[in-house]
């Protein structure tokens, strides 16, 4: 996950904080400056998937304000 320089792109983060491994090896990030939460599954180390936010900063919807954990 990441390891391309900052950005917005789906293998991309910028400011990850808050981490989550479940039990099939799922990496689950806070991508706290691009407002989403990103996972990566077990051997897909591409690009990343979008499960929340990702529609820029504020209260809508699809929508996040800089989270910090999962």
């Amino acid at each position: 996950a990441g390891g391309n320089g900052s950005g917005s792109a789906t293998y991309e983060l910028y400011y990850p904080h808050g981490l989550f491994v479940d039990d099939d090896q799922t990496v689950v990030i806070a991508d706290t400056r691009n407002n989403r939460i990103i996972q990566w599954k077990n051997g897909d180390t591409t690009n990343g998937q979008v499960v929340a936010g990702g529609k820029g900063e504020g209260n809508g919807l699809n929508q996040l304000n800089g989270p910090r954990d999962v």
